[in-house]
C-alpha cells in the first residue's frame, strides 16, 4: 500500500494543541457532524451503546478545549468493562462492534479515535496510517491486563476518514500490517486500508419496522428478488462504472414495486477483495462494500426499499474467509480466526480458510456481525451461505482428510452449536426478522427450533426441487411422462421443512446458460416452458426465489462484469415472461391460498398427480378458509386439451383466475373466458367435476366463484 507522508507525522498532536491557539491550521480532529462520545476527564468512561436501530445524534467536537494534561500519542483508554471482557471470553458477547475497532471519541475535551483489536498471540501492536506518515513505532497500543487479548488506545485529533491499519509484532517475530477486522468502512479495492467511519444516519423507516413482522411471517407471501449489486444494472454511458446505493434505489425501488416482489435478498455486500468472487470471500465483515458507496448510501437504498413495502435480505457468509495478508488470515502470527487442523480449517473447494467455530471470541465476533447488519443497517433477514460446508466434517474431503467427531461421526458439532447459538441469538434480538439457510444436505430439522432439536433457521432453501424441476423442464415433452416422477418426488418432503424455493444465480453461471436457455423446443416453447415453470414454483408449497434477469427471460447467463441485457424487453416475448412474473406475484400476493399453508401439510392436496401419460399435474391449494382454495392444472405438452375433466369437492361456478397462455403474455390465448360450472360427475374421486379447456404448456388456475346474496328492496 503506497505510504502518504504529511508533515505532522512524528508529532504529538496535543503538543500542537497547546502551541497553537484557536487559529491552529492543524487538522481538525472530527467534523461537529459526525457522532462523538464524550468521556470523563477524570476516569476513562465507556462508550454509550446506542439503542438497536436508533440513530445516535451527533455532538458538536470542543476542538479548542485546552487539555487537563499534555497528551500522548496514545492515551490509556477503554470501552470495555469487566462485564464486556468476561461475556467476550465466554463467546456471549453479541454486540463487540459497539467496543472493538474504531470509534471516535472525546476525552479531556479533545476529539479523537479509540481503537480497539483482539490480538493475543502479538508481542507489539500500533495503530499506523496517513496520520503518522505509517510510522509503526509512534502510536503503540496497549494491551489489557485481563488476559482477553484485546490492545487498545485513544489516539488524539484524528477522526472520521482516516486511513488506518494495524501493525501487529507476532510473538513468533513476524511484522504484519493488517486491516481492522471491526472497521466499518474500508478502502476502494484493491487498496486495503481501513477507515474511520460511523453508522450514524436518521431512519426514516419507522412505519416499517414497527409492522415488518407481517411481512416476514411464514404465513404470509415471501417473493424474493435476489441480485448482485455490481451487475444488475450500470450506465449506458459508462458500462464499466457501477451504480452506486443512491443510484440504485433511484432505479431499483420502483421496478420491485412494479413487478410485485415482497423481498429483496443482496448477495454479499460486506467488504471483499476480489470482485469475481461475487462478495462470498469477504474480508470487512462491519463495513459494507465502498465499491457502491458509503454506509450511509446503503442505509438510504435500505431505507427506500422499506418505504415501498419491500424488505430487505442479505446474504452472509459465516463459512470461510479469503487468505489475503491484509485480512483475517493468520491474524496475529497465528491461526486465530481459523481453526488451526488444515482438516477443520481450511476448504479444499474455495482455497479459502474455515473459522474455529469452538473458539468462544470467534464465535462472538460471528454473531455480533449478524446482529450488526440487523441492527445498524435495519436488514430484514439473513441468508446464511454454504451450511452444508459447515455441518460435515468430510464435505468435499476424501477419506484421509478429515477426522471424525469425538462419537466417530462426520458432523461438525462445533458448527452446529455454533448455528443453533446464532439462530438464538437472532430471534431474541430481532424476533421479526427471518434467517434462510442455504443447505443442499438432509440434515435434519435445518428450520425447525433449537428447543426442538433443530437448527433453528427460518426457512431452508429447497435444493432438491431446484434440481429436480430444471431437469425435468429440459427435457423435451415427448419424454416428460417418462421423467414424471421427478416433477411429484418434492411433494413427499416438502412439509419436512420450511421451504424456499429457490432458482438462485447458482444455476445461471459457469456454462449452464440462463433459465430460458434451459427450455427445450423452437422459440415459442421456449418461452412457454418458461412461463409454465414459473407458474409451477409459485403454485408450489413453500416461499419464492428468483434471480435476476429471469424475471425476463435474459437469453444468456449472467455476467457479473456487466449489466443485465435490459434490452431485451423491447421484443414482446421477453416482455411477455416479465408480464408472467407480474402477475404470479401478483396472485400469490392476493391469494391466501399460496401462502397461508405454505408449509404445512393440510394446505396442498393432488388431484391427480399420477397422470404421466398426458404429462399433465392437478392439485389444489388450501387456505384457512375452504373458499379461498385454489385448482391448479399443469400441462407439461405442447398438446391442448378441450372439456378435460377435472375433479372438484365443492359444487358450484368455478373462474380461471390465472392463465399463463394468455396474449398479453405471449401465448397462444386459450383461455376459459367464462366461468364453469360443476357437473354431477363423480372424477378424480370427488364427487363433481368441472371440463376445462387446458392450453399447451401452460398453467390454468381456478378459484370457486363467490355467491353474492341477492339485496332485497323494500317497497
Amino acid at each position: 500500500m503506497a505510504k502518504k507522508k504529511t508533515d505532522t507525522a512524528n508529532e504529538a498532536p496535543a503538543e500542537k494543541a497547546r502551541a497553537k491557539k484557536a487559529g491552529a491550521t492543524e487538522k481538525k480532529a472530527a467534523a461537529p457532524k459526525k457522532p462523538v462520545e464524550k468521556a470523563a476527564k477524570a476516569e476513562p468512561k465507556a462508550e454509550k451503546a446506542p439503542a438497536a436501530s436508533k440513530a445516535k445524534k451527533p455532538a458538536v467536537a470542543a476542538t479548542t478545549a485546552q487539555p487537563v494534561h499534555a497528551m500522548k500519542n496514545v492515551e490509556p483508554y477503554s470501552l470495555l468493562t469487566d462485564f464486556d471482557i468476561g461475556l467476550f471470553k465466554a463467546g456471549k458477547h453479541y454486540k463487540l462492534y459497539e467496543k472493538l475497532g474504531s470509534h471516535v471519541v472525546e476525552y479531556s475535551g479533545v476529539v479523537g479515535t479509540y481503537f480497539g483489536v483482539w490480538a493475543p498471540n502479538a508481542h507489539y501492536v500500533a495503530v499506523i496510517g496517513n496520520f503518522n506518515g505509517w510510522n509503526k513505532g509512534s502510536h503503540a497500543l496497549n494491551p489489557r491486563w485481563d488476559g482477553s487479548g484485546i490492545w487498545e488506545g485513544y489516539v488524539p485529533n484524528i477522526g472520521v476518514g482516516e486511513v488506518y491499519k494495524y501493525f501487529i509484532n507476532s510473538t513468533n517475530g513476524e511484522d504484519l500490517e493488517k486491516a481492522d477486522p471491526f472497521a466499518l468502512r474500508w478502502e476502494v479495492a484493491p487498496r486495503t486500508g481501513s477507515i474511520i467511519a460511523d453508522t450514524y444516519y436518521e431512519w426514516r423507516d419507522e412505519h416499517w419496522m414497527s409492522t415488518r413482522h407481517k411481512h416476514n411471517a411464514l404465513d404470509k407471501p415471501y417473493s424474493v428478488y435476489e441480485m448482485h449489486v455490481g451487475s444488475w444494472a450500470r450506465s449506458p454511458e459508462s458500462p464499466d462504472e457501477f451504480l452506486t446505493y443512491t443510484q440504485l434505489a433511484d432505479k431499483l425501488v420502483p421496478y420491485l414495486t412494479e413487478m410485485g416482489f415482497t423481498h429483496v435478498e443482496f448477495m454479499p455486500i460486506a467488504e471483499h477483495p476480489y470482485y469475481p468472487s461475487w462478495g462470498y470471500q469477504i474480508s470487512g465483515y462491519f463495513a459494507a462494500s465502498s465499491r457502491y458507496g458509503t454506509p450511509q448510501e446503503l442505509m438510504y437504498l435500505i431505507e427506500k426499499l422499506h418505504q415501498a413495502g419491500i424488505g430487505v435480505i442479505l446474504d452472509w457468509v459465516p463459512s470461510h474467509f479469503p487468505g489475503d495478508a491484509h485480512a483475517l488470515y493468520n491474524f496475529d502470527g497465528t491461526h486465530l480466526y481459523e481453526h488451526a487442523d488444515p482438516r477443520k480449517g481450511f476448504h479444499p473447494d474455495w482455497k479459502s480458510y474455515i473459522f474455529n467455530y469452538g473458539r468462544n471470541e470467534v464465535r462472538a465476533f460471528l454473531i455480533s456481525n449478524a446482529l450488526f447488519w440487523l441492527d445498524r443497517y435495519h436488514a430484514d433477514g439473513l441468508r446464511v451461505d454454504a451450511v452444508a460446508s459447515m455441518l460435515y466434517l468430510d464435505y468435499s474431503r476424501n477419506h484421509g482428510e478429515w477426522e471424525a467427531n469425538i462419537y466417530g461421526g462426520n458432523e461438525n458439532l462445533e458448527a452446529i452449536s455454533f448455528l443453533k447459538e446464532f439462530n438464538e441469538a437472532v430471534y431474541a434480538n430481532f424476533p421479526d426478522a427471518q434467517t434462510i439457510a442455504e443447505e443442499s444436505t438432509s440434515f435434519t430439522g435445518v428450520s425447525r427450533p433449537v428447543y426442538a432439536g433443530g437448527l433453528g433457521f427460518g426457512m431452508k432453501w429447497m435444493m432438491g426441487w431446484m434440481h429436480d424441476s430444471i431437469k425435468y423442464f429440459s427435457q423435451d415433452p415427448i419424454y416428460r411422462k417418462y421423467h414424471h416422477n421427478q416433477i411429484t418426488f418434492s411433494l413427499i418432503y416438502a412439509f419436512t421443512e420450511n421451504f424456499m424455493l429457490p432458482y438462485s444465480h447458482d444455476e445461471v453461471v459457469y456454462g449452464k446458460g440462463s433459465m430460458l436457455g434451459k427450455m427445450p423446443g423452437d422459440e415459442w416453447q421456449k418461452f412457454a416452458n418458461l412461463r409454465l415453470l414459473y407458474s409451477y414454483m409459485f403454485s408450489h408449497p413453500g416461499s419464492k426465489l428468483l434471480f435476476m434477469g429471469s424475471e425476463f427471460g435474459q437469453g444468456t447467463e449472467w455476467n457479473y462484469q456487466r449489466s443485465l441485457d435490459w434490452y431485451v424487453l423491447e421484443y414482446p416475448n421477453h416482455q411477455g415472461i416479465k408480464e408472467v412474473v407480474k402477475a404470479l406475484n401478483r396472485l400469490y400476493r392476493e391469494e391466501p391460498a399460496l401462502y397461508e399453508k405454505s408449509f404445512q401439510a393440510n394446505g396442498f392436496e393432488w388431484i391427480d398427480g399420477g397422470n404421466a401419460n398426458d404429462s399433465i399435474l392437478i392439485y389444489e391449494r388450501k387456505g384457512n378458509e375452504e373458499v379461498n382454495n385454489l385448482v391448479i392444472v399443469l400441462n407439461m405438452t405442447p398438446m391442448p386439451h378441450f372439456d378435460y375433466r377435472v375433479g372438484v369437492h365443492s359444487k358450484g361456478k368455478w373462474v380461471e383466475v390465472f392463465n399463463s397462455d394468455k396474449k398479453e403474455f405471449w401465448g397462444s390465448g386459450l383461455e376459459n373466458a367464462k366461468p364453469v360450472a360443476t357437473e354431477t360427475v363423480a372424477w378424480h374421486g370427488r364427487e363433481h367435476s368441472l371440463k376445462v379447456t387446458v392450453p399447451p404448456l401452460a398453467a390454468v388456475i381456478f378459484k370457486k366463484e363467490k355467491i353474492i346474496p341477492a339485496k332485497y328492496e323494500l317497497k
